[in-house]
């Protein structure tokens, strides 16, 4: 979604209810999940980096089968980045992170969770399957008309 607009996520649900049938709208939240990774840090070894996956793979099978599950994706190292920023129609292309920080965005997952507690106990389970820290982002909701 862009920062300046864009679509609202509703659920319909329809059902009897004990008053018979009825019809409800709800906006479904979504969160950014972001892994981060700290330069310089060891990287694990091989045989953890498999437990690793595993344990991601796992997580992964979970929020797919709660329904959570909306797209995640493990990155490349920041070295890899190329920055692209188009100034009043000047375009400048630059090689490597945006950002010149320690810490930087090794994957992400976005999900959709009933609220922020929702979301922050999948970040939990989220962190312990990869072994860094998971940060919570709400997505903007559309202006209301």
């Amino acid at each position: 979604m862009c920062r300046f607009g864009g679509a609202t996520f509703v659920a319909v649900v329809e059902g009897r209810g004990g008053t018979g049938p009825h019809r409800e709208e709800r906006v479904i939240k979504q969160y950014l999940l972001s892994v981060h990774m700290v330069e310089g840090q060891e990287p694990p070894t091989p045989e953890a980096m498999t437990r690793i996956y595993a344990d991601v793979g796992v997580f992964n099978d979970e929020l797919q089968a709660s329904d959570a599950w909306v797209f995640a994706g493990g990155l490349h190292p920041p070295d890899t980045a190329t920055v692209v920023w188009n100034q009043a129609g000047e375009v400048l292309i630059t090689d490597g992170p945006f950002a010149e920080t320690k810490e930087q965005l090794g994957g992400f997952w976005i999900i959709t969770a009933a609220d922020l507690d929702a979301a922050l106990a999948w970040a939990a389970k989220g962190s312990r399957a990869c072994r860094n820290p998971v940060e919570v982002r709400p997505f903007q909701e559309a202006p209301t008309d």
